[in-house]
This record gives C-alpha cells, structure tokens and sequence, in this order.
C-alpha cells in the first residue's frame, strides 16, 4: 500500500507557493509598476528571468521534497502552458493594435488580465480534475454492477485527447483570419458595453472617465474585457493538455499560475521580436497533437513525463531555431 506523494501533502510547499506569489504580485502592481509607463526590453529581459528563476527554484523544492517524478510534471506542465501562451499572445498584440492602446497602458491591461486567469484557471483546473476523477468506465461500470474492462480507461481525457489531436492539425493549418477580425463584436466587448456606456475616448490608464456629467467606461475596460475572454478561449487548448502530464491538481496550477506570471514580460519581448517565433505555431500543432495522442493511449500505452518533457522541450526549441534559420520573408507592399 504505497501511499502516492503530492504536493497536498506538503502544505509548507502550498504556503511558500502562495506567499511567493502574493508578495510579487503587490511588488508589482504599488512598487515597480505603480505608474503606467512602456516596459523597455531590459525590463521586459529582467522580470522574464525573475520568473522564470522563481518557477525554477520552486520546481526544485518540489525536486528535494516530493522526487524526480513530480518535478517532471512540474516542468513539463510549465512549458506547455508557457508555450502555449505564446499563440495567445499573438492575439493580444492585435488586439492592443485593433483599439490603438498607447504602449505605456498595456502593463495595466495585461496585470488585471492576468489576475482573471489566476481565478479562471483554478476553477477549471480543480473542476477537471473533480471531472475526471468520476468518470473512469470501469468506476461507471462498477456502479452499475458490470465487470469492468483490463484497460480503465477515462472518458473524459479520451475526449480531451481526441480534442487536442483536432485542434493541433486545425492550428498547423490556421491562416492568419485573426488579422481581420473585428475586436469589438467579440463576447468580452459585447458585455461592457451591455452594462456600461463606453466613451470613445481613452482617459489615461482610467477604466472609468466622467463626461458631461456621466460616468462611462472608457475603451481600456473593454481591452481588459477582450483579453480575459481570449485567455478563456486559449484556456480550452492548454488546460486539457496539461491533465496528460499529471492528475495532481495543485502541480498543475503552481505550475500554470508561474507559466502565466511571466507572460507581460514574455508579451513585450514578443512585441519586439516576433520574427523569433514565425514558425512556433507549427511546433505548438506538433505538441498539441502529441499530447492528444499520450492522453488517448495513455490506458494501454504511460509515457513517463521525463520523455515527455524532452519530447515538448525539443519541439520548442526545434521550432525557435528553424524561426531564425528561416524568418519569414514580408511581402512586398508595392512593386513599384
């Protein structure tokens, strides 16, 4: 009878985790970044390596506490969700494009966003993990008074599984539609502007300016708006994919939540030096099919989270390398 170590049977781990993040968090938002000011790409360089040192260290303790297998996890839930964030990121530059948000707001807008995601994904982490916990056939089956079957497999990761292969093959052949779209009519936009009169006019970093008299929100909430329902859409892709590596609820959110921190300083360096990443979204098809698959077959087939984080870790810097080997040529505007 081994008993299955977790990070719920650390609570000195859970603490240190949310102390951490408490306490970067007020760093943040009254001391670095009281002032709305544009993030310079030493900044940007700086608070990337602050977290990802952060996630780094915290993995280690999970390495000297827990053992190798759950530090595997770890790292291996880390990348996936840090490099699916970055596709999301794409979006969130058009959508600062499409509503004009001078440089020195987007700090703002992606901090509230951010604290969005911490609680969203909680509820959807923790909800999964409740999910799948009740829905192994050999559990339903036994329910019911039927022999369960040699393989117990887990309909709700077999759906997610073949979800993930979907969406990998449909994003290796994703064009460029979002270019086009029309930000205003998304969901998050429609609902400001349901429960509040929008004013056509920024007022600094200001949610709400007065305007003859009346309050209005001004189009930096709707931005806000915007982002926190993009991030739920790309919290679809990434949030299943993350259950193929663990089914400890607590690794899967320490991990996602250091993933998603680091992502406003990842964002302006992106906005620099997006010729970086030109062939990422391949290698993000690549994963996301792998992880389908693993989830899939995981019933007859477990690929330990070692070779899985060296199969993501590959693809990802693959994918960075062939971006800089072979950048993407701008087309040509006029010929003449």
């Amino acid at each position: 009878m081994d008993k299955v170590d977790t990070l719920i049977n650390h609570p000195g781990l859970i603490a240190t985790f949310s102390v951490v993040i408490i306490i970067m968090l007020l760093l943040d938002l009254g001391i670095f970044n009281k002032k709305s000011h544009v993030v310079s790409n030493k900044e940007a360089i700086t608070w990337s390596i602050v977290w990802i040192s952060l996630s780094m260290i915290f993995s280690g303790f999970i390495y000297y506490f827990i053992g190798p297998t759950k530090f595997y996890e770890f790292q291996s839930a880390y990348w996936i969700e840090k490099a699916l964030s970055v596709d999301n990121l794409f979006v969130f530059i058009l959508v600062f494009k499409f509503f004009d948000v001078a440089n020195s707001n987007k700090h703002k807008v992606l901090f509230w966003g951010i604290i969005g995601a911490l609680v969203l994904r909680a509820i959807f982490i923790f909800s999964g993990a409740f999910l799948i916990e009740l829905t192994y056939l050999n559990k339903l089956l036994g329910l019911m008074g039927i022999e369960g079957f040699k393989y117990d497999i887990n309909i709700i990761m077999t759906l997610f599984g073949l979800f993930l292969v979907y969406a990998g093959i449909k994003s290796w052949s994703a064009g460029d539609d979002d270019d086009d779209e029309d930000y205003n009519n998304t969901r998050g936009a429609r609902l400001i502007r349901k429960f509040f009169k929008v004013s056509d006019n920024y007022d600094g970093d200001k949610f709400f300016t007065i305007e003859n008299g009346k309050k209005l929100a001004t189009p930096l909430l709707v931005v806000v708006a915007v982002i926190e329902f993009t991030d739920l859409l790309f919290a679809v892709d990434s949030i299943p994919a993350i259950f193929a590596i663990s089914n400890d609820p607590f690794i899967l959110y320490t991990s996602n939540i250091f993933a998603i921190l680091g992502l406003r300083a990842l964002f302006f360096l992106l906005d620099n030096f997006i010729h970086l990443f030109s062939k990422l979204k391949y290698g993000l098809a690549i994963i996301l099919s792998f992880i389908g698959i693993k989830m899939i077959i995981a019933p007859f087939y477990h690929i330990d989270s070692i070779y899985s984080l060296i199969v993501i870790g590959g693809i990802l810097v693959l994918s960075v390398l062939l971006s800089i080997m072979f950048p993407e040529k701008e087309e040509a505007k006029s010929v003449e």
